[in-house]
Order: structure tokens, then C-alpha cells, then sequence
């Protein structure tokens, strides 16, 4: 079944419509095809779900008919915040896909010292990360999530460690950081402890990883160095495999 995200104000329930605009249209009556009575899934983005059946297809607009309400069971119970160092090329693009199949909530790309993009404007940063943001609401429909990731513009250093304050832990996968994993940081709290992280961060450093003085700092902050085992991986690949640990042990990833 095709899914495609709304805002919840699209959702109707008095007149029991939904009504599509913008890009969705197209992709509905030109690439898919889909004819009036077929149905599909929308999801409003807050962990509600609807099916659906076409009610009728016009050039700028979709309307649809609501046969079932439902609760998106989609999202992990612990949120994830990725803290990224920006590196070069594509990779922030398979980043942020493969981060948001796995059940990533945000994604905080961060100015490091060993960051080499620059991006030339607010005006740049800002393109880039509309081009960003479409790219995880893409795989959020692929992978039927619940909501799509919030990507964010750029920050400093010095601001993300400001913002990660709102999280209940920190990590930060370190190469020179040889005894400590996530595991073991998880083992070492109480059963309510653990029961009350809710919100986690994740700190991925670009190509060449973290600076020491930017490692000490995060220290400083609360920020647990862990370690991913004895070989280095790439700034590309360390995400995933952060994020797979923590919803292996702390999130829906594996099953009961």
C-alpha cells in the first residue's frame, strides 16, 4: 500500500476528506497511476494513520476518503538525535536515509573543526537542507515511519553541545576510546534509569574524526566516549551501526 505524509490540519474528520496538494498529486495520478476507489495510507506526520480510498483526482489537488483512523506503531519508544559532523559529497544523503530506516527523529548536521564542506550562504545552508529534508521524507514513506525526521540547519559546535542538553544521554564513538562501549553504559544504570531515557544523542565526527580539544569539551559536557570495537569506521557507516546498537537495546529494533 503507497503512503504519503500530510500536515494534520489536511486531515478532516467532520467530512471525513483528506485533501492532497503539491507534489503528492503528481506522483499519485502520473507515476503511480492510481485510480478513484483505490486505496492508500496517510500518515499526519504525529503518529496517526488513516486509510484511505480515492475519492477523485483533479489537476492540483487529490481528495480522499477516510475508512479507517489508527495509531502509528511505527516509531520507536526511545528518540534518537543525531549529532553529525557534515561531510563531503553524497554521504550526508545516505546518512540521513539509512538513519531515518532505522528510526532516527533528528538529524543535527554540526560545523567540527575537521569539517571541510563550507557552505557558501545562509541562503546555501538553507537549499541544501530542503534538499536534506526531502530525502528523509522519502525514506520515511519507503519505510513506513510515523513521522518524518526533522532535519535541522547547521550549528556550530558549540551550539549543538547546547542543544544536546535536552537529552537524557549523550554518546560519542571515539577511535581512542578502548574499554567503554554503549553496552556497557546501558548495564552500569538501574532498571528505572534505563526506563527513563526517552531522548538520546548520538555524536558522529566528519572525515578524520573529532579533534581532541572538541573531545574534551564534549566530556566536559556529559558526553560518554564510547567505543564501536577495534576497527575505524567511516563517518558514513558510524551512524548506523550507533543508532542499530541503541535501538537494539533501548528501542523496538530486534523484536521483544
Amino acid at each position: 500500500m503507497h503512503r504519503f505524509f500530510v500536515m494534520p490540519n489536511q486531515v478532516n474528520l467532520t467530512s471525513g476528506e483528506i485533501v492532497i496538494h503539491d507534489e503528492d498529486v503528481k506522483h499519485i495520478s502520473k507515476v503511480l497511476r492510481l485510480k478513484e476507489k483505490d486505496i492508500v495510507e496517510i500518515c499526519d506526520g504525529e503518529s496517526k494513520e488513516y486509510i484511505c480510498s480515492i475519492a477523485s483526482i483533479h489537476k492540483n489537488e487529490v481528495v480522499l476518503s477516510i475508512e479507517e483512523e489508527r495509531k502509528s506503531t511505527q516509531e520507536a519508544s526511545v528518540e534518537v538525535v543525531l549529532y553529525q559532523g557534515v561531510p563531503k559529497g553524497a554521504k550526508m544523503d545516505l546518512i540521513i536515509q539509512k538513519t531515518t530506516e532505522l528510526g532516527i527523529k533528528e538529524i543535527i548536521p554540526v560545523m567540527m573543526e575537521r569539517t571541510v564542506v563550507q557552505f557558501d550562504s545562509p541562503k546555501d545552508e538553507v537549499k541544501k537542507v530542503e534538499r536534506w529534508q526531502k530525502i528523509a521524507e522519502e525514506a520515511a514513506k519507503q519505510s513506513k515511519r510515523g513521522m518524518i525526521p526533522k532535519i535541522h540547519l547547521p550549528m556550530s559546535f558549540k551550539d549543538a553541545i547546547e542543544d544536546s542538553r535536552k537529552n537524557a544521554l549523550n554518546i560519542m564513538p571515539y577511535e581512542n576510546e578502548e574499554n567503554r562501549g554503549f553496552k556497557n553504559i546501558i548495564k552500569n544504570l538501574s532498571k528505572e534509569d534505563q526506563a527513563s531515557i526517552k531522548k538520546i544523542g548520538v555524536w558522529i565526527g566528519p572525515e578524520g574524526g573529532f579533534e581532541e580539544s572538541e573531545v574534551v569539551k564534549a566530556i566536559e559536557n556529559g558526553i560518554h566516549p564510547v567505543t564501536l570495537g577495534p576497527r575505524i569506521l567511516r563517518t558514513e557507516t558510524a551512524g548506523f551501526t550507533m543508532l542499530s546498537l541503541v535501538m537494539y537495546e533501548l528501542g523496538d529494533l530486534g523484536g521483544a
